[in-house]
């Protein structure tokens, strides 16, 4: 068993160590008072500064969640470590040798405790993998990879980049040689157990150092290089070790710390190269994850070193995400989170989906310097991705788009703002205010009747569509009602509608999808002809539909219409399918005209639209408004 320390040492240690410095390393701080430091409290999510730390009596002490004690004891909490590791890791700071109770100094390798041997361990494979990576003969794929990216050796060196040997063993035999245990190699993940003994993690890859706030070096990211290597992934990753949790990590952040606390701004990249292509342009504040998505741990990370609080100006998080689908849902995935920032987080997109990388290779590091400045905000890009999906100039089409985008209006945290964003969004989707506000309010009643109903479903279980492919027919709809007397009309007495009419007809004037495939057998099929008997015909059109709109093709053919036959000849009266006519083609025109209302709407928020374009939009107006006031006249005459 390893000795005891004395006491007095440990005193000693707590006099030489300071209190601040030691903090500073997890936590942004700033004066609160004579004597006092505060910040966001690392032992638990808050928005507000409550975490005191007084150098002078070298304690802190948290009055939101209660933590408290001294720099020893802040060492164990943040670290995780026991009480004699904690001592030993802020002793090999100081360079301090520490005396042992019960007859001196405990055994070979246990003098910095497991942690600090570990830290010690990664240091000597960084070394070792840095030094193959500059100067060994195999090194060469590695810089030629660096160098199609327009790294050279000074980026290399900031960054510590490696390689490590395809041989398979020579990492292990280098560390052991350096006195460190098999165990130790393999609790660290830097070496595997096999039959045959110790073999490297990591063979025949580019290597990035992964360190933590202080610059000690936790883990390695590895990237594939040749062809024959027998793992497939492109990426390794160290797996989770005592000193490596890959959600509580951000690689770049011994880097980026100070420039993220200066500026108040963090921005999160999706990879090793873009974190240095982006440290390389200018924008010092990059990092990215280390094999997961971006979570709740990395959130509380950057808030207590941005001190993202909400009684300051407000901090500022900017992702970048490649443009395509999977980007786009790692985007909707942080913007899930975006409740848990006290300031509103961005989003930044480069054009044909390039990461900082690959922009900063084909245009220069102003260009990613302009993809971080032109970051717009995370609800904007959310609010678009989602209204994306949507047809924007039809009717149905805006009406499902604000269904859809209500709810994120609804969940934004500060209500001041859902006003205004009500205002835009009412103009990105082309629809008047009143109506989004409508939409928002709905989403809003509804939020916690979905939330006290929800059920989740079996794992695993089949999700059958709710709703069949055509909705029933809405005949609570005076529109709809008219579409339908209309198709009873034609399926019923075909010569009083005729081939000019029916020609004359838009099939988007029906609004029911149902009504709509019905027109369309009709207008596939054609009027009757002279060889046709009306049962020959129906029979031809219902064979040109969907089976599952054939019920109502029946129906419609025998229904009774809601007039009074015209006794001559014992038809509709002719104004009677006249106005039905008429009334179609006035809600197609209606439609035509709100979609292009809704175009210009969209069209006008945006500084880049083609004037040209618009009024051309407007000249469309004018004359679908001359061809409505026409049919009415028609229907009055």
């Amino acid at each position: 068993m390893a000795g005891r320390i004395r006491a007095e040492d440990i005193e000693a240690l707590k006099e030489r160590t300071s209190i601040t410095d030691v903090v500073r390393e997890h936590v942004t701080l700033r004066p609160a008072g004579v004597g006092a430091m505060k910040g966001l409290c690392p032992f638990h999510d808050e928005k507000t500064p409550s975490f005191t730390v007084r150098e002078a009596v070298g304690a802190f002490h948290c009055f939101g969640c209660g933590e408290g004690g001294d720099v020893i004891s802040f060492v164990q909490k943040v670290d995780h470590l026991p009480f004699a590791e904690a001592v030993e890791h802020l002793a090999a700071k100081l360079g301090m040798e520490l005396r042992y109770e019960e007859g001196g100094a405990p055994r070979s390798g246990e003098s910095l405790g497991r942690r600090t041997r570990l830290i010690e361990a990664h240091r000597a494979a960084a070394e070792f993998y840095h030094h193959r990576l500059i100067d060994g003969p195999e090194g060469r794929a590695g810089r030629d990879f660096l160098r199609e990216r327009g790294f050279h050796r000074p980026e290399a060196e900031l960054f510590g980049v490696g390689f490590a040997p395809r041989g398979g063993e020579e990492l292990a035999n280098h560390l052991r040689s350096k006195g460190f245990t098999e165990e130790e190699l393999t609790i660290g993940g830097l070496c595997g157990r096999g039959s045959r003994g110790l073999y490297d993690r990591f063979r025949g890859r580019l290597v990035w150092p992964i360190r933590d706030t202080t610059g000690d070096t936790v883990g390695f990211g590895a990237r594939r290089l040749f062809d024959d290597d027998r793992i497939a992934a492109k990426y390794l990753n160290t797996t989770e070790t005592p000193i490596y949790k890959k959600s509580h990590v951000l690689y770049g952040l011994d880097l980026a710390k100070k420039p993220i606390s200066t500026t108040r701004t963090a921005v999160v990249v999706e990879g090793y190269t873009d974190v240095m292509a982006a440290h390389m342009a200018g924008v010092e504040q990059a990092v990215a994850t280390c094999g997961t998505a971006f979570g709740v741990d990395h959130i509380k990370v950057l808030r207590r070193i941005m001190r993202d609080e909400p009684d300051l100006a407000p901090a500022k998080v900017i992702f970048t995400f490649d443009g395509d689908a999977a980007g786009q849902k790692a985007a909707m995935k942080a913007y899930a989170e975006d409740q848990r920032w006290a300031s509103q987080s961005f989003v930044a997109v480069a054009r044909e989906g390039m990461d900082p990388c690959d922009l900063r290779l084909r245009e220069g590091d102003q260009a990613v310097r302009d993809l971080i400045a032109d970051a717009v905000p995370m609800f904007e890009f959310a609010v678009r991705t989602t209204l994306a999906r949507f047809d924007l100039t039809t009717a149905e089409g805006r009406v499902r788009a604000m269904a859809a985008a209500a709810p994120i209006i609804n969940d934004i945290r500060d209500t001041a703002l859902r006003p205004e964003y009500v205002r835009t969004v009412a103009g990105w989707v082309g629809v008047d205010v009143d109506q989004m506000r409508s939409a928002v309010q709905r989403a809003g009643r509804m939020a916690p009747e979905e939330a006290r109903g929800a059920r989740p479903g079996p794992e695993g279980a089949e999700q059958l569509p709710s709703v069949p492919a055509y909705p029933a027919p809405d005949l609570r709809d005076p529109v709809v009602m008219a579409e339908r007397q209309l198709l009873q009309v034609l399926f019923q007495y075909p010569g009083m509608v005729g081939a000019v009419a029916l020609d004359q007809i838009d099939p988007t004037a029906f609004g029911a999808p149902a009504h709509r495939v019905a027109f369309d057998a009709v207008r596939a099929v054609g009027m009757p002809r002279a060889d046709h008997t009306h049962a020959g015909w129906v029979r031809a059109v219902s064979d040109a539909a969907p089976q599952s709109v054939h019920g109502l093709l029946a129906e419609l053919a025998v229904a009774p219409l809601p007039v009074v036959p015209d006794p001559a000849n014992g038809l509709p009266p002719r104004s009677y399918v006249d106005s039905l006519v008429m009334r179609v083609r006035e809600v197609a025109i209606g439609r035509q005209i709100a979609d292009s209302m809704a175009t210009l709407r969209r069209l006008a928020t945006d500084p880049l639209a083609d004037r040209d374009h618009m009024r051309s939009l407007s000249a469309r107006l004018q004359e679908l408004e001359r061809e409505r006031a026409a049919l009415r006249e028609g229907v009055r005459g």
